[in-house]
């Protein structure tokens, strides 16, 4: 009988372990980018279903994508940060739309804060305009102890008018927390 208690007790807290360690495994951020993606070009209208005076978005009008920043810092990002942006900009160009790759060129590129508001930097405007672009992916990430939370926008270049925004959150295991770790 004691015996029996004792392996009931050791199987209790193995499964009690167990189902705790779960919430600290990571999600799939491929799967969560691309719904974020999804979501992003559902909140959008394809201008060729629009009456004359609407706007929308052409597939073919190209996109940048912007690294997602530390809403704390944003001058700052992680490899959590850049991970997103590159996943949601690879799901945007897997569904039709031009993305425009922005490694290539050797300046970086953050949303600044402004009273309070975010506005694209003078230098984003500047590329967007180089490169025709429509609009602009940026993101934030706010790290908490056991989640990371997410905004993605869709943002139009020429005024800063935001076309779509999503909002979603991550737990944070061991994967994640090393993305969000600050390089020193």
């Amino acid at each position: 009988m004691k015996s029996t208690r004792s392996f009931f007790t050791v199987s209790l807290l193995c499964t009690l372990l167990t189902g705790c360690s779960l919430f600290w495994k990571d999600f799939n951020l491929v799967n969560a980018s691309y719904e974020a993606a999804d979501a992003l070009l559902a909140g959008i209208t394809d201008i060729s279903q629009l009456q004359p005076r609407e706007e929308g978005i052409y597939r073919r009008q190209p996109i940048l994508v912007t690294s997602f920043v530390n809403i704390d810092n944003l001058q700052e990002s992680s490899t959590f940060g850049r991970v997103v942006a590159e996943q949601i900009g690879s799901r945007i160009a897997q569904q039709g739309y031009q993305m425009i790759e922005m490694k290539m060129r050797t300046s970086r590129i953050f949303v600044q804060a402004r009273m309070g508001e975010l506005v694209l930097s003078r230098e984003l405007r500047e590329i967007s305009f180089q490169h025709d672009a429509y609009a602009v992916v940026v993101g934030t990430y706010a790290a908490s102890k056991e989640s990371v939370y997410v905004t993605a926008k869709l943002v139009r270049a020429k005024d800063s008018i935001i076309l779509s925004s999503y909002d979603y959150w991550l737990p944070v295991g061991p994967d994640t927390k090393k993305m969000l770790k600050k390089k020193r």
